[in-house]
Formats: structure tokens, C-alpha cells, sequence
């Protein structure tokens, strides 16, 4: 097997392969010779049909498909003793390369067009500053988190007096014969857009009512038909149709008390003993949401000094833009007009993060994906208020979203960003500086 390369121009070159009969004719009969054990043939049995005949029936499919295998094979055999560093795939070479005839020819040539990943300058140093920024944790903080868990875990209490904030349930009777009449009906006063209705509605008392037109209270007919308990197509019949809403009950959300039985709600048998150390714990809590909160603005500024540093690079776009329409047959070319800017930045930052896991050692261990894999289903459950679920669980969690490839690919790359950031902040010039949350919100305006 012969592979010879062009000159490299504009970090594109061809790459030409000449394929021999010593290169390919051994395995094709190894194929034919298997394929002949297989052969199911009327009037010969199993095993038993000539070789020449299998070859006849099935010799040209074969030699295509051994020859199709060792073009790959012997590409990135090249491309890997040649230590290329090869941007997407080969793509055949639209002008170079001639019909394949199978039936007359034993020689054949290949030509593939390639593109080289650029030389980049991603080495900082202690001329490089960068800031890391580091919230205050003030008390209002902690009083709004612990205001917050007593709101989680408070409970709704039954009262005699409609407040706006309360859950207001009864029947709602149209005024009309043979009205629509709805049971069980749910009405938030807060969420009513009308004041005038709202105001009546305030102060009264179960057993009590209140006639209103839903459409004038509600100005939405998603709301007012969940409030019927009809279709929205059919709210446009009751738009001028007033109601009578008789109280049956008045419900109200009380925060629990900040005792002990809400401290184990929050933190399960490690609990604090007492309202001082669960205020501490709650500061502790918050310190480390802000802390890695400050890690991932840290992060987005190494990345955006590396990109600035790498900004004049060019990339081959003309063989990328082919590359990323050969491999998306069904993307049309304005949505690659608008895509591929944002491609060249991905594939760029890519070459960037390849090129200092070289350069500062750096390399991405199995426990250390599991662990961030870890961190990620702790986040998740956080989202639907479980903030303390026990490590199994997580684990479970954790390895469910390592068995999906893309996820996996996903995680491993993250797990490397960060040990690049972790890296640059021992090399890089890095200025503490703490801010107030409403600062550090606005520099991600």
C-alpha cells in the first residue's frame, strides 16, 4: 500500500493512496471462502458449492466491500504514524478521483482531501491577569434561604377570612336558568387581574359569595376555562356571563416553625441542634452554591483570554463547510450560513483545550466523571426541593447517565474545562475581588 501526501496549502493538502492486488486480494478470498460455507444455492449443499460459483455470483460485492474496509483502515493507520492532527474526516476528492472498474482493473488509486488543525499559542503566564470573583454572603441571604425552607415545608391551614394570598374553594353557580354550575371550584385572589373584583373578594367569609364575570376577573381564557372546568374553545360562550361564587372553604399556607422538626426536614439525621448552628449551616450552604457559581464565571474568562489569544487563527473553512454538509445531508444551506459560525468557535475552542491537556498533562480519570456525574444528579434533585439525598441514590443516578454516549462525551469534556481552569489559575495572574450578588448577577448581563 502506497500513501503519499501533497503539499500542505492553506492547511489543506490530498492525500493519494495506490491499492495493489497484494493489498486486498487475500483477504477477498478469505471472504469468498467464508461466504462459501454460508451459500444457500438450489442443487448443491450446504458447503458444498463451488468456489468458482460463489466467486461468479458474489466476487465483485465482495472485493468492493474489503477494499471500501481497508481504505479506512489503511487512512488512519497513515494519518496516525504521520502524527496529522486532521480536522472532521478525508472526504473523497471531487476532481481527482476516476470511476472504480471492478471488472478490468486490479490497480486502483484514491485521493482524499484533508485539513490539518492550524499551530495555536494557548501558553499563558503570569502576564495574563485575570479576575475571580467572590460573593458576600450577607445575612439577608441566609434569612431569605431559611425563610425559604420554612416556606418548602409549611403546610396549608384552613381560616375563616379570604386574605389575596389564600386558596379560595366553593361552587360557581351561572346566573342564568339552567346555568353552568361548577363544584370543587379553585379561585387565587392574587393571580386576579381585575383589583375592583379582587377587593370584593378580600375579607369575606366562608358560606358567603361573590357574583363576577370571570372573563372581567381573569382576562385569560386559559384561567377561566381551568376555572369552569370547560374546554378553551368554549369559553367565548360565558365572556359576558356573570357568576355566583358561593365560599366553602378558605385555605391558607403557613411557613413551618424554625425548630428542630424542620431542621431534620432540611438535613435529615445530621441535623443541627439548634436555630444559631442551622443558621450557620444554611451561610455554609450558600457559600458553596456562590463558590461554584464563582468557579464557572472564573471558567468563562479563562476561556474567553484563550479564545482572545487565538483570535487571528484561521481555520480551513471551505473544506470544514464541505465536511459539515457531507455528514448532514438533510441541513440546507441557509441554516449552515447560520450555524456555522458557531461551529468554527466549538471546533477552535476544541483545539485549544486538546492542545493543554497536552501541554499541562492534564487527563480525565473514570472516578472524576463519575463524581461530576454525581454532582449533576445532586443538582437535579435540588430543582425539585430533595436537597440532601443519600449518596446511593446519586450513584444510581449517576451511572443511569454515564450509559448514554452523548451524556458521557458530555461530562467528560466538562470534567476536563475544569481541570484546565483549575490549571491556568496556578499559571495565570488571578485577582480576588468580592462582590455583592446584585454585582456578580450584572456581569453576566
Amino acid at each position: 500500500m502506497q500513501i503519499t501526501m501533497s503539499e500542505v496549502k492553506d492547511l489543506q493538502a490530498t492525500l493519494t493512496m495506490v491499492m495493489e492486488p497484494a493489498d486486498y486480494e487475500e483477504q477477498v478470498e478469505k471472504e469468498i471462502r467464508q461466504l462459501r460455507q454460508k451459500a444457500q444455492i438450489p442443487g448443491f449443499r450446504a458447503g458444498m458449492v463451488p468456489k468458482g460459483l460463489v466467486k461468479k455470483m458474489y466476487g465483485k460485492s465482495v472485493m468492493a466491500d474489503v477494499i471500501n474496509k481497508e481504505i479506512g483502515v489503511q487512512l488512519s493507520k497513515y494519518i496516525d504514524e504521520q502524527k496529522l492532527q486532521v480536522l472532521g474526516e478525508p472526504l473523497p476528492n471531487e476532481e481527482q478521483n476516476n470511476r472504480i472498474d471492478l471488472d478490468n482493473d486490479t490497480t486502483f488509486t484514491f485521493v482524499f482531501d484533508i485539513a490539518l488543525a492550524p499551530e495555536m499559542d494557548t501558553k499563558m503566564t503570569a502576564k495574563n491577569k485575570v479576575n475571580y470573583y467572590k460573593v458576600q454572603v450577607t445575612d439577608e441571604m441566609v434569612d431569605n434561604q431559611v425563610n425559604s425552607y420554612a416556606a418548602r415545608y409549611g403546610q396549608m391551614e384552613t381560616v375563616d377570612t379570604v386574605e389575596e394570598n389564600d386558596i379560595v374553594r366553593g361552587s360557581l353557580k351561572e346566573n342564568k336558568e339552567d346555568g353552568l354550575t361548577k363544584n370543587e371550584a379553585m379561585i387565587y385572589p392574587r393571580y386576579m387581574k381585575n383589583e375592583d373584583v379582587k377587593k370584593q373578594l378580600i375579607g369575606l367569609k366562608k358560606g358567603e359569595t361573590l357574583t363576577f364575570n370571570p372573563m372581567k376577573a381573569l382576562e385569560s381564557e386559559t384561567e377561566v376555562a381551568s376555572l369552569l372546568g370547560i374546554n378553551k374553545d368554549d369559553v367565548k360562550n360565558y365572556v359576558e356571563n356573570e357568576f355566583t361564587l358561593t365560599i366553602d372553604q378558605i385555605q391558607r399556607h403557613k411557613d413551618a416553625a424554625i425548630d428542630s422538626e424542620l431542621f431534620v426536614k432540611v438535613y435529615g439525621d445530621n441535623a443541627p441542634k439548634d436555630e444559631a448552628e442551622f443558621r450557620a449551616r444554611v451561610r455554609q450552604e450558600i457559600e458553596g452554591n456562590m463558590q461554584q457559581d464563582s468557579d464557572y464565571k472564573f471558567g468563562l474568562d479563562v476561556k474567553a483570554a484563550l479564545m482572545k489569544k487565538v483570535e487571528k487563527v484561521e481555520l480551513p473553512a471551505d473544506f470544514l463547510r464541505r465536511w459539515v454538509k457531507t455528514n448532514n445531508e438533510k441541513m440546507t444551506d441557509e441554516e449552515l450560513d447560520k450555524n456555522f459560525p458557531q461551529m468554527l468557535e466549538e471546533l477552535k475552542w476544541q483545539l485549544v483545550k486538546d492542545q493543554l491537556m497536552k501541554q499541562l498533562d492534564i487527563k480525565v480519570e473514570k472516578e472524576e466523571v463519575e463524581e461530576y456525574a454525581k454532582k449533576v444528579a445532586r443538582m437535579q434533585y435540588m430543582q425539585y426541593g430533595l436537597m440532601h439525598v443519600d449518596d446511593q441514590y446519586l450513584t444510581s443516578f449517576a451511572q443511569e447517565m454515564l450509559k448514554r454516549d452523548d451524556q458521557l462525551r458530555a461530562m467528560v469534556e466538562r470534567v476536563a474545562e475544569e481541570k484546565i481552569y483549575a490549571a491556568e489559575r496556578n499559571i495565570m495572574k488571578v485577582e480576588e475581588k468580592e462582590v455583592s450578588q446584585e454585582e456578580f448577577n450584572k456581569l453576566f448581563a
